[in-house]
């Protein structure tokens, strides 16, 4: 009798899903704290919503089909279908309505928090990643607008991003509106899939778009996308408005108008800016990043865009017959992440423990006196987590890049002086115990 081989889980992970490490994580936190800091200044509420909402409340539901996987991961709990949020404006609508009458109006809030994409993944491209929203909620003034393009122009800046290295792109919905208006495109879901397609014009180029607002494109990869079927005059009548570069509707001149109040004039208008969701109704921007990064195929490429937002005056009026009007910006956290420690000038300290070898764990009360000590004067320090031999130790400090190595044995402990390694130079020095904590800061 054979006994059946067990097999073992998979290592790897699924596609659209990555591993982040502390460097990355703590550039992410610095970046987290700059944000925090400006919300605060500009009077912004902090607020989280949970991560599932009810599949009908986020918005991405295909009829024909049993399941709203529709870009969303979704589950069935109790007859009512569950979704991870695919983005943080959504369940802000479903908040403000379920809150509506204990709020202010106007409502500003912002959160960070983890969206899901079930979408096809690709090079930096993910399926899971950490988004930041600020949102004025209740107002139609665009000074709210205005004042969204202004905050995070200077959350980038607190960040190390120069006045040259990004730009704020901005346009309107209107624009589109009125050509579909004027071609006489009326069915709605063809517009869509010509908004859908147009917001791919920094990713595909022109001709890619075309094809995808006539009868389709065909990737790389064999797999189809249908198009909108527009016909090539029309094709060629919107491509031509797009390309004009002069603002002419009335939320547009306006806003213009408040950013010359605010000494703001990092921006253009591109009437090419479309972003993708379908509940924009008027003013749109997007964040552009100008400096030169490394791809993952090692070619030297304009880094572009890490996010953007616009106004959105019936998202709320889902859920009831409420006065909501609202406006709001989304950044992509991990992509801002990423850029930035692209900068060969961004850097950020990270912090290792001291690390105090075990000679005897007989000694350890000693040992954990030492720990206590130099954790109380601020220092991170560890006792070896372990029973090997003295060489292992030093191979484990030096792996996890410690600064320093203390060798504290049984005659260190009868002197009462422990010996002090640099790890970066390889001196070692016999140091009075009150003159350790002094001598270790001098090296970290």
């Amino acid at each position: 009798m054979t006994k059946e081989k067990k097999s073992k889980p998979s290592k790897d992970l699924p596609l659209g899903f990555v591993d982040r490490q502390e460097k990355e994580l703590l550039v992410r936190d610095f970046i987290i704290s700059n944000i925090k800091e400006v919300m605060i200044k500009y009077g912004f509420q902090y607020l989280e919503t949970p991560s599932f909402e009810y599949s009908d409340s986020i918005g991405k539901f295909l009829p024909d089909k049993d399941r709203p996987d529709e870009g969303v991961f979704s589950f069935k709990d109790e007859n009512k279908w569950l979704s991870l949020r695919y983005d943080l404006t959504a369940p802000l609508a479903r908040y403000v309505a379920k809150n509506y009458l204990e709020i202010p109006k106007p409502f500003k809030r912002y959160q960070l928090g983890t969206v899901w994409r079930n979408e096809k993944p690709g090079p930096g491209r993910f399926r899971e990643f950490l988004q930041f929203d600020a949102d004025f909620v209740g107002t139609k003034s665009l000074q709210a607008d205005a004042e969204l393009c202004v905050m995070i122009s200077e959350i980038l800046e607190k960040c190390g991003v120069t006045k040259s290295e990004y730009i704020i792109k901005i346009s309107s919905r209107k624009i589109t509106e009125e050509l579909f208006k004027k071609l006489n495109i009326n069915n709605n879901q063809q517009k869509l899939t010509a908004l859908r397609a147009l917001d791919k014009i920094d990713r595909l180029g022109w001709q890619g778009v075309k094809e995808l607002l006539g009868e389709g494109r065909k990737d790389k990869s064999g797999d189809f996308t249908k198009g909108a079927n527009l016909s090539t005059q029309n094709i060629e009548i919107i491509e031509n408005e797009l390309k004009k570069k002069i603002p002419k509707t009335d939320d547009l001149k306006e806003v213009l108008k408040i950013f010359k109040d605010y000494n703001f004039d990092n921006f253009e208008f591109d009437p090419s800016i479309i972003r993708g969701l379908e509940y924009y109704t008027g003013t749109i921007f997007e964040v552009n990043l100008k400096f030169d990064v490394t791809n993952n195929k090692g070619q030297v490429i304009q880094f572009g865009s890490i996010g953007g937002g616009g106004r959105y005056d019936n998202l709320v009026n889902n859920f009831g017959n409420y006065d909501a009007p609202a406006t709001g910006i989304s950044i992509g956290l991990d992509r801002l992440v990423y850029a930035l420690t692209q900068k060969k000038e961004f850097k950020i300290k990270q912090s290792k423990p001291v690390i105090i070898c075990v000679f005897d764990k007989n000694l350890m009360k000693e040992y954990v006196g030492l720990q206590t000590i130099l954790r109380k004067s601020g220092i991170s320090t560890e006792i070896y987590p372990g029973e090997n031999k003295l060489k292992k130790q030093m191979e484990y400090a030096n792996k996890i890049k410690s600064p320093a190595v203390i060798l504290y044995g049984e005659d260190e402990i009868k002197t009462g002086k422990p010996t002090l390694k640099n790890l970066s130079s390889g001196e070692e020095k016999i140091i009075e115990m009150k003159e350790l904590v002094y001598e270790i800061k001098k090296i970290i």
